[in-house]
């Protein structure tokens, strides 16, 4: 019920708090990860933003915990920690729907989280050696991880969750980043895209 989902409503309060007054395109599962499904993620939804630039912007509910558990009531963090963002620059007249690529990509970043017990967390770097999205010529080839620019650390009753936004990096970006030694290498190339890229979107026909 929804006096149950104290988790997924503490998620929808942040973005309600961004976009007053939108309802967002969402995408739920339909068999549960917890009861055989594959999808580890209950859901994602889609928002439109015009902040900086027309874009998508989309949210994950699943790494934490979306349902009242007692068990897991005051812990430190949620479950894992973090739910996943995503922007995406608004290519001619797209709309919500043309970005299922982008749920599907979210969904496997979840299988490999939950499968892998792998942590992400800010500065995490995938590199997916193709195109992140299928059957689309684009020179964005690997991603980092950082925190979302709107969104702050929210309190549930399941402990702190974070918002950690995934950003595309182009081939030259991730490549000068691995031969870059610096510790603070990931600190590097997140400011040096932010002075253009403030929110961080990402612009599939970026080169």
């Amino acid at each position: 019920t929804e006096d149950d989902a104290v988790g997924w409503l503490a998620i929808d309060k942040e973005f309600e708090r961004l976009y007053p007054n939108q309802e967002p395109q969402h995408y739920g599962t339909v068999i549960k990860y917890m009861v055989g499904g594959e999808d580890p993620l209950d859901g994602l939804s889609i928002y439109e933003s015009k902040n900086q630039v027309d874009h998508f912007h989309i949210v994950s509910y699943g790494f934490t915990n979306l349902y009242y558990d007692e068990e897991c009531a005051g812990q430190e963090f949620s479950n894992w920690g973090f739910e996943l963002t995503f922007r995406i620059k608004k290519i001619n007249n797209e709309t919500a729907s043309d970005q299922i690529w982008a749920l599907n990509l979210m969904q496997n970043l979840a299988k490999y989280v939950f499968g892998q017990n792998e942590l992400i967390d800010e500065y995490h770097t995938i590199n997916a050696k193709t195109s992140i999205k299928v059957d689309y010529d684009s020179e964005i080839t690997a991603l980092i991880f950082i925190n979302d620019p709107e969104l702050g650390l929210i309190d549930t009753p399941h402990g702190t969750v974070q918002f950690l936004q995934i950003v595309g990096l182009t081939l030259k970006e991730y490549a000068d980043y691995k031969q870059n030694t610096n510790e603070n290498r990931g600190i590097e190339l997140i400011e040096k895209i932010r002075l253009e890229n403030p929110l961080f979107i990402t612009d599939l026909d970026r080169k």
